[in-house]
């Protein structure tokens, strides 16, 4: 059976194309061997379960230990009802666990357990656990983590890690969660009254392993595709463009490498730096899951809504702190990159394009309803005979939508928006045949530069607010640098003058080689 990508649920070596985390590995059976407690919380469809199912099959090829990996995912509420049910539970997912992975002693054991209370479970764990290292991996913590009846099952377990290290008692040798959520948080989650921060958990080690991908892990997939497809890639330039778009999350990376082979190309065809660009246009434009969920939880959360926005429109700058608690949310959720040593940002530049277009079409819908912004910007009058955009005409259009639908009256609106408006303008504009990307820039100016990339042919555009002629100056050299980093020979700038006396206009110039043309508006 031929191997192909796969973005949903575990990825298993001998059916997928899967990245090498031997580094990953060896870096977690360190934990494992030292006897530590711990939990792997990142956000929805980050690798987690195929992470865990990769440590247990090392765990077990290298025999030193007994790994059990269950899941509370299939488990109901009745389980959770009390003691009883819970106990009854967990002993039917650990004789599953020895049938199927031939464990014929502890399977013995287990069989013979029959726990009504905790204080059975405890002395059924003393019993099953002393002769072996047993790691018990449990997988989707988060069906159980509003239940206070596993706060309860934490709380066994850590006072019988402590009584172990003391010599006084046999439990299980090392013990690995994995959830969106972080357990230790557990407490103040089920009884928010409490106050209290104490966690049963806190005696978890850190779990600082990153589960993005770098460029170099990409490349050990790519290569695993182009030797059994017998293609040929560039396959560092692949990865670094997977890379670019998706700072290493999982999914996305997986994600875009199926559309690649599946609905973007030939099959068993090469693969194109470029061609990582349609990929990047085609999932953009696609509903699934992922995306789903990142919208959610920004749809349902005010404040964290409204941070986002100001990290991608204003010019707001924030500490990387998991201290606040809605940096914390935003982290947990894969909204923000966990990345210390930079300011507070999206986690991929996927992400934040997609909660761009989120942000903008809520303003098209509540704000610009009435100003007929499709009269001005229907797509066909901007397409070349080459099929390339005509973006100076892109440019006039807005300006002239801008003149005409918007007066003096609207400038407490225009000054609060102003991004907003040009990236609606822009949006049915390039819709199904390209896609841009947006960077705030910290300035005097409050710039944003937007890359086009339309039919692979790519428009560098920059706004920024007048700040005077100096200004003005600097503004066009920072372009024209910009140009020649992205190996561009022409630019498109677009100045918002709040000025009483501002005039539309238009200009163009050429500095250092490179033709700049300007709108006022």
């Amino acid at each position: 059976m031929a191997k192909k990508f796969h973005y949903t649920g575990t990825c298993i070596p001998e059916r997928h194309f899967t990245v090498d985390i031997s580094a990953k590995l060896d870096a977690v059976m360190e934990l494992v061997d030292a006897g530590e407690y711990f939990t792997i919380n990142r956000p929805r469809q980050y690798g987690k379960s195929t992470f865990m199912f990769l440590l247990a099959k090392r765990l077990r090829n290298e025999k030193e230990h007994l790994a059990l990996k269950i899941s509370f995912e299939a488990l109901g509420r009745s389980a959770f009802a009390d003691e009883a049910a819970f106990s009854t539970a967990f002993l039917s997912l650990l004789k599953k666990q020895c049938v199927l992975h031939d464990m014929k002693e502890r399977l013995k054991t287990a069989t013979a357990g029959s726990s009504q209370t905790f204080t059975d479970l405890d002395a059924f764990i003393t019993e099953f656990t002393k002769e072996n290292k047993v790691v018990l991996l449990i997988d989707e913590t988060d069906a159980a983590t509003d239940n206070a009846l596993f706060l309860q099952f934490l709380g066994l377990l850590r006072s019988k890690y402590l009584a172990r290290n003391e010599g006084e008692d046999s439990t299980f040798h090392s013990v690995i969660l994995a959830g969106v959520h972080d357990v230790k948080n557990m407490k103040h989650k089920i009884s928010p009254e409490s106050g209290g921060t104490n966690s049963p958990w806190n005696i978890a080690a850190d779990f600082e392993i990153d589960l993005t991908f770098s460029s170099s892990d990409i490349a050990t997939m790519l290569q695993e595709y182009a030797d059994e497809r017998k293609v040929t890639l560039d396959i560092a330039a692949i990865a670094r463009r997977l890379h670019f778009f998706t700072s290493g999350h999982p999914f996305l990376v997986s994600k875009l490498c199926y559309l690649l082979d599946t609905v973007i190309m030939q099959p068993d065809s090469s693969w194109q730096e470029e061609d990582v660009d349609r990929a990047v246009d085609h999932i953009l434009r696609e509903k699934n899951t992922n995306f789903e969920s990142l919208i959610k939880n920004l749809e349902n959360n005010s404040e964290l809504y409204r941070l986002v926005e100001n990290i991608l429109l204003k010019d707001i700058q924030l500490e990387y702190s998991e201290d606040n608690r809605l940096i914390s949310q935003g982290v947990t959720y894969g909204i923000f990159g966990r990345d210390r040593t930079q300011p507070l940002h999206i986690h991929n530049l996927i992400y934040k394009e997609r909660i761009y277009n989120y942000i903008t079409l809520n303003l098209k819908i509540g704000q610009l309803i009435d100003k007929d912004i499709e009269l001005y910007s229907y797509q066909n009058q901007f397409i070349t005979p080459e099929r390339t955009l005509d973006f100076e005409k892109v440019l006039t259009k807005f300006q002239l939508f801008m003149k005409e639908q918007y007066s003096p009256k609207d400038t407490a609106f225009v000054e609060r928006n102003w991004r907003l408006l040009y990236l609606a303008f822009l949006k049915p504009i390039i819709n199904g045949h390209g896609f841009d990307f947006k960077e705030v820039q910290i300035s005097e100016e409050k710039r944003l530069d937007v890359v086009i990339t339309y039919n692979r042919q790519k428009y560098i555009n920059e706004l920024k607010i007048w700040k005077g002629a100096e200004q003005h100056k600097k503004g066009i050299a920072q372009l024209v640098d910009y140009l020649d980093r992205q190996g561009q020979n022409q630019g498109f700038l677009v100045i918002f003058d709040f000025r009483k006396k501002m005039k539309y206009r238009q200009e163009k110039v050429t500095v250092q080689g490179k033709e700049i043309f300007m709108v006022w508006v």
